[in-house]
């Protein structure tokens, strides 16, 4: 859909219900309203009046009448009334954001976990059945990614990553040398020579935003030794890493499983606890103004008096822009 159509949906939604409460508005009045010239006003009447509840028959349809310089509406109750949805479309609503939220390589979550918060405050019983139920729409990418790197490995061939790192909240793009493919749970790994850090490193296959099969040798330095993924931890922080506790909302339970973590503790409302070390604390503070009251930071100390600072700063400003300040 393109800017100028999105714009002109956005204006009709909001026109319906306008124009129903002021039966017999002038035409000039409206348009004036809405911010545009009395024929592009006559325009939109005219698409509101071929538009209507499925059927598309003569009953079906929004009736307009503008003739006399003043514009009535009639039968679009249905589109002013506000929107209810019963338990399975919420939770049908809800599984799909927390699915799109957490798509590796989007970059801008922001609007989805805020629509998600709000949603699932407001959603009850519906909230918790959707905590319950799991989709993989990652597949498709995954099994590209598995693909190149299963190439890169029977050819000794590098590979080019473009790899979404969470702790940091960047995407970045780096030349690996494959070593092995490893399944660890329900997840793939990749374990590789990583040129940028001059080390082994392990990748998350569904992480992999994009991955290219070079023609330049891949066979790992002499020193590059494997490591024992079932008894080491597959997460090693650096020395300098904040060590950070944050209480999880039912809703933001997915944090645990899209962010590495090195504890998770259940809490009694059905929430989580959970433990993380982070490179950058500053996109914690983001996470949890986007969550809008969904995570809380516990510990340290410091972060939580940042971050509420941060959120009582934003308060402010959204404020002061509905009131003129």
């Amino acid at each position: 859909m393109s800017v100028g159509a999105a714009e002109r949906l956005s204006r009709l939604l909001a026109m319906v219900p306008w124009l129903l409460r002021r039966q017999g508005v002038p035409l000039a009045e409206a348009a004036r309203h809405f911010g545009i010239s009395e024929t592009q006003l006559v325009k939109d009447l005219e698409l509101l009046f071929v538009c209507g509840t499925p059927g598309h028959l003569p009953d079906d349809l929004i009736e307009a009448d503008w003739e006399s310089g003043r514009v009535y509406l009639d039968n679009a109750d249905a589109i002013a009334r506000p929107l209810r949805l019963n338990v399975d479309e919420a939770v049908a609503l809800l599984v799909g954001l927390r699915t799109l939220a957490e798509v590796p390589g989007l970059h801008d979550r922001q609007p989805l976990e805020s629509a998600l918060a709000k949603l699932s405050a407001a959603s009850g019983d519906a909230s918790a059945a959707a905590a319950t139920v799991s989709v993989d729409l990652t597949a498709g990418a995954q099994e590209a990614a598995l693909s190149a790197a299963g190439e890169a490995l029977a050819r000794r061939r590098r590979l080019r990553l473009r790899y979404l790192v969470p702790s940091r909240d960047e995407t970045t793009d780096r030349d690996v040398d494959p070593m092995r493919l490893t399944s660890v749970g329900r997840r793939w790994y990749l374990e590789a020579w990583c040129h940028l850090a001059e080390d082994v490193r392990l990748f998350r296959i569904d992480r992999v935003v994009r991955a290219e099969v070079l023609e330049v040798d891949g066979t790992p330095p002499a020193g590059a030794v494997a490591r024992d993924v079932v008894s080491e931890p597959l997460f090693r922080p650096s020395e300098d890493d904040e060590e950070v506790t944050l209480d999880l909302a039912p809703a933001a339970r997915w944090v645990s499983e899209y962010y590495s973590v090195e504890s998770v503790e259940p809490l009694p409302d059905g929430g989580q606890r959970v433990r993380l070390r982070v490179a950058d604390s500053r996109w914690v503070a983001r996470l949890v103004l986007r969550m809008g009251g969904a995570v809380s930071v516990v510990a340290p100390a410091a972060l939580a008096a940042r971050t509420a600072e941060e959120a009582r700063r934003a308060l402010d400003a959204y404020s002061g822009a509905f009131t003129g300040a």
